[in-house]
């Protein structure tokens, strides 16, 4: 079996051979190492048609390589990491020369359609940054997402908070009394723009005069998949209504996990699964939603605990008003006091 793939017996690993041993479903096995596609993302890669895609993706299911998740109208794949060939497919692909001319034909497609998908968003924000809080009256109160979240952390303070696809500055406001130093990213430069002048003019919420420069908060340019900050540096780090916007949230959890410190605390806020179809067409959302169990495993693979789930509902609930989950996780690591002799303090994982 290709890596640390578990084993299993003869009937299942021939017919995992054999659905991943056609050139195209190979391909298939290839991109979804990268992250979820959806069919339509497949077919403007590889250049088939929606039916004959669609087809190899069957089989590639039946056959517990892959995992389809429906999201509204749409269904997003992935590799499959449990079950019969959990880690079966990423070991296969994983031997495959990535320079080999097709499949460096199909990853630069795969950048240009992810391309694609960014400058949709950054449009959409550029757009629409100067009402961005308001966007947010889809779901349930503001100000009940962010009295839970208060909840989830608690009162006592801390050194170093840091808010991935800060948007507006808003939650750096609202954790500005717990956290010592603040930093905001943000890939959209309007929104950036949005963030500086909300703080400059509320202070950063700490009690600092408005339109004083605060050397305790600031908000910076930044991937959410290359944060340039130095990894193992926040006690706090938010992901504040992002993930829906993004190609590989999973990625992006993973990336948040490497800013905390050890004993640090992951919170993310999202949308439950929905079928608000507009959001995707009008509002640049690439994900419908996400289950607890989703977020869980994201949180798990990327070396955290999660601590807590909770979903707040509106009290006046339509069948257009969105339901909030706060996931809440931790990084399981000590922190052993004292100094290495390279003067870098040192951690363990507790098991």
């Amino acid at each position: 079996m290709p890596g640390n793939a578990p084993a299993v017996d003869l009937d299942t690993l021939v017919a995992a051979l054999k659905a991943a041993g056609e050139p195209t479903r190979l391909r298939i096995l290839a991109l979804l190492r990268e992250g979820d596609l959806t069919v339509k993302d497949l077919t403007t890669i590889l250049g088939q048609s929606q039916p004959r895609i669609s087809r190899h993706l069957k089989l590639l299911v039946e056959a517990d390589l892959v995992r389809r998740y429906p999201e509204g109208a749409w269904a997003y794949y992935r590799l499959a990491e449990t079950g019969r060939n959990g880690g079966f497919a990423a070991g296969l692909v994983g031997s495959l020369d990535r320079g080999e001319p097709l499949l460096r034909r199909d990853l630069e497609r795969l950048d240009a359609v992810k391309r694609a998908h960014a400058e949709a968003a950054a449009a959409y924000f550029a757009t629409n940054a100067g009402s961005w809080d308001e966007l947010r009256s889809l779901h349930v109160s503001e100000a009940s997402v962010e009295r839970a979240m208060r909840e989830a952390i608690g009162e006592r303070p801390f050194n170093a908070m840091l808010d991935i696809g800060t948007g507006t500055g808003r939650i750096l406001e609202l954790f500005g009394d717990l956290y010592q130093h603040g930093i905001g990213i943000d890939q959209s430069q309007p929104m950036l723009a949005v963030a500086r002048a909300n703080l400059d003019r509320t202070g950063d919420g700490r009690g600092q005069p408005a339109g004083a420069p605060s050397p305790s908060v600031q908000v910076r340019h930044g991937d959410v998949y290359a944060i340039p900050l130095t990894p193992g540096s926040f006690d706090l780090v938010t992901i504040h209504q992002v993930l829906h916007f993004l190609d590989d949230p999973a990625r992006a959890v993973r990336e948040a996990a490497r800013m905390l410190r050890p004993g640090g605390r992951l919170l993310i806020t999202d949308f439950a699964p929905h079928g608000l179809e507009f959001l995707r067409s009008d509002h640049a959302h690439r994900r419908l939603g996400f289950d607890h169990a989703t977020v869980e495993d994201w949180i798990r693979a990327a070396g955290l605990e999660p601590v807590s789930t909770r979903d707040l509902v509106a009290a006046d609930e339509t069948a257009d008003t969105l339901t909030v989950t706060i996931w809440l996780a931790r990084d399981p690591r000590i922190e052993i006091a004292g100094e290495r002799a390279d003067g870098a303090r040192t951690a363990v994982r507790t098991a």
